[in-house]
């Protein structure tokens, strides 16, 4: 009896796991998302393979930048949604150019 107990939460433990890999899997679907919101980037740091998408959606009544010093700059307007594919960097900081204490990471991953 005790025996059949102790498979059967195996089984239903196993089984979630797997329900909970597969959602991750089908809600990242190669798109990163970062809301800006309070002049912030959330999450401030996140990761990406080379192709992948990166998704910034503008929460504030006012327009912001994710810039690269010397790289890149995506221009995200109020209440809108920008995009940008990762290409091959080790790590990339990132920042607002109208407002620079909004800072932002994405880390590359093999």
């Amino acid at each position: 009896m005790i025996s059949g107990l102790l498979k059967r939460r195996q089984v239903l433990i196993a089984g979630a796991a797997v329900l909970a890999g597969t959602a991750l899997t089908r809600a990242h679907n190669g798109t990163v998302h970062v809301k800006i919101e309070k002049l912030a980037f959330q999450p401030t740091e996140v990761e990406a393979r080379v192709g992948e998408t990166i998704e910034w959606t503008n929460s504030d009544p006012f327009a912001h930048t994710a810039t690269v010093m010397g790289g890149w700059e995506v221009t995200i307007p109020p209440g809108q949604k920008a995009t940008h594919v990762v290409t091959a960097d080790d790590r990339v900081d990132y920042y607002c150019r109208f407002h620079p204490n909004m800072t932002g990471r994405i880390v590359i991953r093999q």
